[in-house]
């Protein structure tokens, strides 16, 4: 078996196409690709390692890379929202590295939206009795209220509020993942990994 490098973004394509626990990458990408051959049977008779993103991403270099990675990037169709899930590319390690509460607050936020970037938009429906909680600029945060100290979430155009208790930022994490269409039993185990 070959090994190559893939991006995050591809990764995580792939983590979020997961149809069963243990399902290796490369059925996964021969389902989306619509690729059948000897391998399937094989497959089936033996199950392969599981997607983790440490073993998707280690490598062996080998000569045609360039040409390799040209031929995924054309064969990749775009992400189905409708399947992806959060939990394929939440990594409980590098959440755990994370520093204090507003460090895991921010990575599962941007994990959050890695996994819907189109549906995203619904935290700004996410808001308090008298706050603002998310907004697409910082100066939107600051200008809708004192004490705000917004911050940007990792590779996306959103800015939430920071400067409130870890159980408001619970019940916001509780409340986004709601809004992106997690059953409430879903939306309590985000909530939980703060």
């Amino acid at each position: 078996m070959k090994k190559i490098d893939i991006d995050d973004e591809l990764y995580q394509y792939i983590a979020s196409n997961t149809q069963s626990i243990g399902e290796s990458a490369s059925t996964i990408l021969r389902r989306l690709l619509n690729i059948h051959g000897e391998n399937d049977l094989a497959a089936q008779e033996k199950p392969e390692q599981p997607v983790t993103h440490e073993v998707a991403k280690t490598t062996q270099t080998t000569e045609n890379t360039s040409s390799t990675e040209n031929k995924k990037s054309a064969a990749v169709t775009p992400l189905t929202q409708a399947h992806a899930s959060v939990f394929n590319i939440l990594n409980k390690e590098e959440l755990a590295m994370q520093k204090g509460v507003v460090g895991r607050f921010l990575f599962i936020l941007s994990a959050l939206h890695r996994t819907h970037k189109t549906d995203f938009s619904a935290v700004l429906d996410v808001q308090g009795r008298d706050r603002v909680y998310f907004a697409t600029s910082k100066e939107a945060l600051v200008n809708s209220g004192s004490s705000m100290n917004p911050k940007n979430i990792t590779d996306s155009e959103y800015w939430v509020m920071t400067n409130s208790n870890t159980t408001r930022k619970k019940m916001m994490l509780h409340e986004v993942a709601l809004g992106l269409g997690y059953s409430a039993e879903q939306a309590e185990k985000i909530r939980d990994y703060l």
